[in-house]
């Protein structure tokens, strides 16, 4: 069986004529199995999350970032989307309900968020870093403000926290810190096991995202071979996802992702329902 379990309705709406062209290209790609993860910043719930965490002066970065936070954010509650998937499993879509949520500081408010609520599963990401959103193209300038020594360990630290938490099943786009080729020419090695063992002391799995492959310059499936030999050496589980954000792009290099996976020794990838998790075995 086939899971892609990394993907977001938001550049469209709730309605079944925008959806179902994920439910088409998944069958087209030989897909069984999709699940829905609509980023933090599509729901009201997260609003004041997000002006209480990322940098909003009028510097450069926080300049951008303010515009951001009012373009095609919060549209929606939880309620709302809550509403729409269960009316798409009524009329007989195989789909599961998660979400994708941002590294929060406040992670007790976040708690409050997603316990009401009947997730199949949660995906935690690192997005930000001190307040900067690393990830967007249009601030990629202030990569050259900060030692790669700096980011990594950044990086590491964000990914404790949610570790810590105790609130996600699954960490998104490990080791995404790579998407614009920054690339260290120091030994990362201990930052890369650091976040292993936090991973594996909080029972969560890995994505194994081909997002960064199509979309990115990077060009490569997250996370990168060397976090990936190292996970797995942790025993740590994986999920399969192509990050669409349209729908052609649902299940797009999944069976890469597979491969790619089997050539570091893993034979399953993880299935989801109401949070509690079966592994699956490739075909």
């Amino acid at each position: 069986m086939k899971f892609d379990y990394h993907m977001h309705f938001e550049y469209g709406s709730y309605d079944l004529d925008w959806v179902q062209g994920f439910f088409t290209s998944a069958a087209a790609r030989g897909i069984d199995e999709i699940g829905i993860s609509e980023h933090s910043h599509g729901f009201s719930d997260f609003k004041d999350l997000y002006y209480e965490d990322l940098i909003l002066n009028d510097s450069f970065v926080g300049s951008f970032q303010q515009k951001w936070l009012k373009e095609n954010k919060f549209k929606y509650s939880l309620d709302d989307y809550f509403t729409f998937m269960d009316t798409l499993k009524q009329k007989g879509y195989r789909v599961k309900t998660g979400i994708e949520v941002c590294n929060f500081q406040n992670q007790a408010k976040v708690k409050d968020i997603l316990d009401r609520y009947p997730f199949d599963y949660i995906i935690g990401s690192v997005h930000f870093l001190r307040g900067w959103a690393y990830d967007s193209s249009a601030i990629k300038a202030e990569w050259e403000n900060h030692a790669l020594s700096d980011i990594y360990t950044w990086y590491a630290e964000e990914v404790e926290t949610l570790c810590a938490s105790g609130l996600y099943d699954v960490l998104g786009h490990p080791f995404n810190i790579r998407l614009f080729k920054f690339l260290p020419e120091f030994d990362v090695t201990p930052i890369l096991e650091r976040v292993a063992l936090a991973l594996s002391q909080a029972n969560m799995a890995i994505d194994i995202n081909t997002g960064t492959f199509y979309r990115y310059p990077i060009a490569e499936i997250s996370p990168y071979p060397d976090f990936l030999k190292i996970a797995k050496e942790y025993d740590l589980p994986i999920i399969t996802s192509s990050d669409a954000h349209k729908p052609e792009d649902c299940g797009r290099y999944i069976e890469d992702a597979i491969v790619y996976a089997k050539q570091y020794g893993y034979d399953s990838c993880l299935q989801f329902t109401q949070r509690q998790r079966t592994s699956i075995k490739f075909d």
